[in-house]
């Protein structure tokens, strides 16, 4: 092997072994601060006891994720689909707060107390 070419090898070796230091450091001070515990990205992950005691709503339409596709389901998929996008049409500005407030995106808060 060439002088370059090991010179190569271990810039790989090296910034590999980097690149797993710091982000595995960085994943352990994620966990051990407690912000894994504010991450709400994604409903429901790390859900607060009333959150896992709640069961989810029933939606009027779900589409199989598997099995055949005839025509009528089809047909069912592209009558909810044009529910939706009648709904997003309604917005005169889609950059406005109103297409992405919880009421619009269908999010309920648990939060509120009544």
């Amino acid at each position: 092997m060439t002088s370059g070419g090991r010179n190569l090898t271990i810039l790989g070796i090296g910034a590999i072994c980097i690149a797993g230091l710091t982000t595995s450091t960085s994943l352990m001070m994620y966990r051990l601060s407690g912000d894994i515990y504010l991450d709400r990205s994604r409903p429901g992950y790390l859900p607060d006891e009333e959150e896992a005691s709640e069961t989810p709503e029933a939606t009027t339409f779900v589409f199989p994720d598997s099995g055949a596709l005839d025509r009528a389901e089809l047909d069912q998929y592209l009558k909810e689909l044009q529910k939706i996008n009648e709904r997003i049409d309604e917005f005169s500005d889609p950059y406005a707060p109103g297409p992405l407030s919880d009421e619009s995106l269908g999010i309920t808060n648990s939060n509120t107390k009544e």
